[in-house]
């Protein structure tokens, strides 16, 4: 399941004209391109990517930049006027992204769909740090002077513990077994599931409402069943969601926003 929302414009070639021979680029045409497209918005950038088949803009909702993705064999100059074309939707996305969460003392962090504000005990006496998810806090007793690091590996390893047990719980209504099922820092996806019945989920969704989580763990298990998207799936992932439309829903748009939070 990838995550949506990242290009919205596309600039489509002509399919029907034989391949050409990607054209060699110097160094200089291509920090040239680069400062062109930054006259154009300061968070612009370049990417050529091998597997892209048209133009696109692509927002990094962590950072705020926007990169240009664009075809090896794409002409620059295309691709300059693209740009241009869409100066006031790269502009308007870039301003759209926040800053990155502060997982410090005082802060609110959404855990399983409870808001949680984080509450920060210092002891340097201490030898390690424990951290205990209470009804509206998350309670961290530790000797660092900075415990993000703890924070976070709390939450992947509660991922860890609540995907597993609902994939498990999933798979079993119907009548599947899943390989190994692994929590990990993507940025592209939500989840995957393999040929082999692995499955493979992003440890931000432990952030997201808990009826997005469920759907995308319902997503990924009924690939087990079906290894597409077609009808026959889809009745499938709504069967083993506990509120479909509200989980895809949310996710659809607001998925994103997860993606703001460190790594």
């Amino acid at each position: 399941m990838t995550i949506p929302g990242r290009g919205l414009f596309t600039f489509r070639q002509n399919q029907t004209q034989p391949k050409p021979t990607p054209p060699q680029r110097s160094v200089a045409a291509l920090d040239s391109m680069r400062l062109d497209l930054r006259d154009i918005a300061p968070c612009l950038d370049l990417r050529i990517s091998q597997r892209a088949k048209r133009m696109a803009l692509r927002l990094d909702s962590k950072s705020g930049q926007v990169f240009l993705v664009i075809p090896p064999r794409a002409s620059l100059r295309k691709a300059l006027e693209f740009a241009r074309e869409h100066r006031e939707w790269i502009l308007r996305q870039a301003s759209t992204v926040e800053s990155p969460p502060q997982l410090k003392g005082g802060s609110v962090l959404p855990v399983l769909g409870v808001d949680r504000i984080i509450r920060i005990h210092f002891d340097e006496t201490l030898k390690r740090t424990s951290i205990i998810l209470a009804d509206h806090e998350l309670i961290v007793t530790t000797n660092k002077d900075d415990p993000t690091g703890r924070i976070v590996r709390f939450l992947k390893n509660l991922a860890r513990t609540e995907i597993t047990r609902m994939a498990k719980e999933k798979a079993a209504l119907i009548g599947r077994t899943p390989g190994d099922i692994q929590i990990r820092d993507t940025s592209s996806r939500w989840g995957s599931c393999s040929e082999e019945g692995n499955l493979s989920f992003s440890w931000r969704l432990i952030l997201a409402p808990p009826e997005c989580l469920d759907y995308v763990v319902a997503h990924e298990t009924a690939h087990l069943v079906h290894m597409n998207h077609g009808a026959k799936f889809w009745a499938l992932c709504e069967e083993l969601s506990n509120d479909f439309s509200g989980g895809h829903g949310w996710m659809k748009i607001n998925g994103q926003s997860l993606m703001r939070y460190v790594t």
